[in-house]
């Protein structure tokens, strides 16, 4: 019994010893791959690193505004008898908009009118008996009470005259806006107020919107960070700014126009406007839209597709494929990227090939074979500040 249990660990202990063997001679798939062995080669696809002018901009969301808007108000109380605008169509400055009735203020001013006749035949005749006391109190024939009582009825009648024609001047006012114009160029809205009825000065509704769209501005916040760089960019030149739809459609280009006069406590940002000349309607009040600010042109600089990038413990890299279509993990300093192109400051040289998808299956020493080999970068293509 003691010689069968002997027999049995001496078999146990060489079966152990055999595959302990087998390990250290037989590679893994991995190992063989890696150290570019008989396995087979990983299918990526590459594109080569190039030299293009890229500018640098920032990325942020705006509301569309008019550059203008006015709430269209009556200042006097009255029936509207004729609206002279057509909804949803431009209106030049001055254009008569709206028509209220104008008899009540026709008779005001009528009034006024005659009270100041009124008034200034009292005033001519208080002159004339000021002229004819003032002789007679040269030959003693008057007083001088009489006299001062007629120069104080002449400065009395005089500022009747005054007071007349001051309430002619408002009269005249109350009946100028009995006709409403427009003040400014732009477009009207949908009314909001009808023919026939009773309008007050006190009303807070309005009667109709006037919206200036051309131009136009664009209103979006932005990190305060940013400040400093728009800043500097505007002392120089214009700062470009392009608004694009949501599918990344160019819509218009503009200008920035305005950086507010403060930071944001609550949020750490700043708001800013763009201006557009927005000539083909292209942007309207009320609008989300995305916008791209452009800070500056890299000239001559290296450009690659953004998803050649990769992030490590070490930073950032990107795999570089040889002419024996080895894969080597280049260390990368990258300046600036975006969606869809990256520059590099330093790690890459023009015509490399550099792995664009595929990464997740390759290693250093991996080698590979270009399934596809998309287009090089666009050199006008975008990036954003680091």
């Amino acid at each position: 019994m003691r010689r069968l249990v002997l027999i049995i660990a001496l078999l146990v202990a060489g079966a152990a010893a055999i595959l302990a063997d087998s390990r250290w001679w037989v590679p893994s798939i991995s190992q063989s791959v890696a150290r570019g062995g008989g396995g087979p080669a990983i299918p990526v696809m590459t594109e080569q690193a190039i030299r293009a002018d890229v500018p640098i901009f920032l990325t942020g969301l705006g509301t569309v505004q008019a550059f203008n808007s006015v709430l269209i108000k009556s200042r006097v109380d009255g029936q509207i008898v004729k609206i002279r605008y057509e909804e949803g169509k431009d209106v030049r400055a001055g254009d008569v908009l709206i028509e209220i009735d104008r008899a009540p203020f026709e008779a005001a001013l009528a009034l006024a009118q005659a009270n100041k006749l009124k008034d200034e035949a009292q005033r001519d005749n208080a002159r004339v008996d000021f002229d004819r006391y003032a002789n007679l109190a040269k030959t003693g024939a008057s007083t001088t009470q009489q006299l001062d009582t007629t120069r104080a009825l002449v400065a009395q009648t005089e500022a009747s005259v005054k007071a007349d024609q001051a309430l002619i001047d408002t009269a005249q006012v109350q009946l100028n806006y009995s006709t409403i114009r427009s003040p400014i160029d732009g477009r009207v809205g949908t009314r909001l107020v009808d023919a026939g009825n009773i309008v007050r000065a006190t009303d807070t509704t309005g009667i109709v919107t006037i919206n200036q769209i051309h131009p136009i501005f664009v209103s979006f916040a932005l990190p305060a960070d940013s400040l400093p760089q728009l800043r500097a960019q505007l002392k120089g030149d214009d700062v470009i700014v392009t608004a694009l739809s949501r599918d990344g459609q160019v819509l218009a280009t503009g200008v920035l126009a305005v950086i507010d006069n403060q930071i944001n406590p609550a949020t750490g940002t700043i708001n800013y406007k763009a201006k557009f000349d927005n000539g083909d309607d292209a942007l309207w009040p009320g609008q989300f839209v995305n916008l791209r600010i452009q800070l500056a042109i890299r000239r001559n600089v290296i450009a690659i597709p953004v998803t050649a990038v990769q992030q490590g413990p070490n930073g950032s890299y990107a795999f570089v494929v040889g002419n024996d279509r080895t894969v080597q993990k280049r260390p990368l300093k990258v300046g600036a990227l975006n969606k869809t192109t990256a520059i590099i400051d330093d790690g890459l040289q023009p015509g490399e090939q550099i792995v664009t998808d595929g990464q997740y299956r390759i290693q250093a020493g991996s080698k590979v074979e270009v399934a596809a080999q998309t287009a090089p970068p666009v050199g006008t293509g975008p990036a954003n500040s680091p």
